[in-house]
């Protein structure tokens, strides 16, 4: 059985429990390090801590932290929140879109050379420390009202997604990708990984529950990688309602291999901008408890069996980790 690189060692698909696959604990966009804005670690750690134990107590083991590596993660700030908390977490190597990071040496060198930096991360630790990455990160397309429309997958993102898969192929490490749910790339990012030799179980297409478009999930999931429905809660992005109509809908005609969570941050690092306030003002249910407390009890009422809620939330990880 595989084994995975948790931020206090490695762990074995079967211990992951109930995962939320796609969280932050920190976020910042590149740039925010520059700011005259001081990180008080003490608070946030106790925040932090006290939301993690929340959700443990709903019944939640493992979270997914796939930050890319120019958008702030803290490998040791991870470490010292789940040895408080006793929620597993993973972290991630990989860099963001092109639209919003993506930094420039990256972009000068070859697909090789990324994976080579992935590789390291996954296999020696994260900046030299002892924290390894479990997972690969990649990221295609803008952000609506953020950047300009996609005009499709950069040279420069390919790249990425070509080293993604080189890594992959060279640690077995599964892949989550970003997608922007204006012009989802998901057809596009699994063409490519085919061209690599991917194993499309190990590759989960995120973001998907902002799309709304049966034909794109019956496209990804047929091919055999994962859905991400990942962002419950961020109503600026795409209501809830539309989420879940799109979920019911997969799962009534028998696809469920789909995996939950928020893209939720706890810290944003940097003074809090009007967009990121904006989008946290209209999103007051965007937190690690939302599935839990809310969408897991209106699948429960819109006729969703518990078997097939375990699958999402415990068996599908455990297989997408290897299990």
């Amino acid at each position: 059985m595989a084994k995975i690189n948790t931020v206090l060692g490695t762990a074995e698909p079967k211990d992951l429990g109930f995962t939320l696959i796609h969280e932050h604990l920190a976020a910042g966009m590149p740039g925010w390090e520059f700011d005259n804005w001081r990180f008080d670690r003490k608070r946030q750690m106790a925040g932090l801590v006290e939301k993690l134990k929340e959700i443990k107590t709903l019944g939640v083991s493992s979270m997914v932290d796939p930050c890319p590596m120019e958008l702030g993660r803290i490998p040791d700030l991870a470490a010292e929140a789940a040895e408080k908390s006793g929620v597993r977490i993973i972290m991630a190597t990989g860099v963001y879109n092109e639209a919003l990071g993506f930094p420039m040496h990256f972009r000068m060198m070859s697909a090789d050379d990324i994976a080579e930096i992935y590789v390291r991360e996954l296999s020696e630790g994260i900046d030299g420390g002892g924290i390894k990455a479990g997972i690969i990160k990649t990221a295609t397309g803008g952000v609506p009202g953020w950047t300009p429309k996609d005009e499709g997958v950069t040279a420069n993102e390919q790249k990425a997604l070509r080293a993604a898969a080189r890594a992959h192929k060279a640690t077995g490490a599964p892949i989550l990708c970003h997608n922007s749910e204006l012009t989802p790339f998901g057809r596009e990012t699994l063409d490519i990984f085919g061209e690599e030799g991917v194993d499309f179980n190990r590759v989960l297409i995120g973001h998907a529950c902002g799309v709304g478009d049966m034909r794109y999930y019956f496209d990804i999931l047929e091919r055999g990688a994962w859905l991400g429905f990942d962002r419950f809660g961020i109503e600026a992005i795409a209501p809830d309602k539309m989420r879940l109509a799109s979920l019911f809908g997969l799962l009534a005609v028998g696809y469920d291999r789909i995996m939950l969570s928020h893209d939720a941050v706890h810290c944003w690092l940097g003074r809090m901008t009007k967009d990121i306030e904006h989008l946290m003002s209209s999103s007051p249910n965007w937190n690690y408890s939302h599935i839990c407390r809310n969408i897991i009890p209106a699948l429960r009422k819109g006729g969703v069996s518990e078997e097939k809620i375990r699958t999402m939330t415990v068996d599908n990880p455990r297989a997408y980790f290897g299990g």
